[in-house]
């Protein structure tokens, strides 16, 4: 069952007609939802390009400074490592939590989901992995680190040259493909190509 978000009505899916790519509410017109044919193609691309730049962000420098001739460079790792040893472990935990492992998690849980799916074979654990996909994507939070590096950066200009290192420019494509990725998500064509999937 659906409701339409503009007169209430309950619709069962099943008898719903899709004109136009989208299906409408048969008593008031308004798009109840949208339908694609590439949804998990572009879904998963979107997934294995966010799983590329999560590496290399995680791999290589995301600032650098240079003060006085004196040359500090860090990854996001080795940031999360200087706040254990400056008696700021839950702050690590935090920055180690938001920034790469919930994201990571959310990444591998689509990509468990849409790999098997694309190719008609129901994956293994579809509900437990759905339900980690829920629960991570809350608090993968790659947009407020990039905005805390920004913040920093400015703060840091007049004291010493900041130089951007390769992985802030791919934190910040990774934050404009998860915004896409979340908008193109379509929970309901999962659920459709899981029901149609061979066992």
């Amino acid at each position: 069952m659906t409701a339409c978000h503009e007169c209430d009505l309950l619709l069962r899916e099943l008898t719903l007609p899709i004109t136009a790519g989208a299906v409408s509410c048969p008593r008031c017109g308004a798009v109840l939802y949208r339908v694609s044919h590439d949804a998990l193609e572009r879904t998963l691309a979107l997934t294995c390009a966010a799983l590329v730049l999560l590496l290399v962000g995680n791999l290589f420098p995301i600032v650098g400074l240079n003060i006085q001739g004196h040359h500090v460079e860090t990854t996001v790792l080795g940031a999360a490592r200087q706040l254990w040893r400056d008696d700021m472990p839950l702050v690590a935990l935090v920055l180690l939590a938001t920034t790469v492992l919930m994201p990571l998690i959310e990444l591998c849980a689509l990509a468990w989901l849409l790999l098997p799916l694309r190719s008609g074979r129901r994956p293994p654990g579809f509900v437990i992995i759905f339900r980690a996909l829920q629960l991570a994507h809350p608090w993968a939070m790659v947009e407020v680190f990039i905005l805390g590096v920004l913040v920093s950066l400015v703060k840091l200009s007049h004291l010493a040259d900041v130089l951007p290192g390769p992985a802030i420019w791919c934190f910040g494509a990774l934050m404009l493909v998860l915004t896409v990725l979340s908008s193109l998500l379509d929970h309901r064509a999962l659920w459709q190509a899981w029901e149609a999937a061979q066992e």
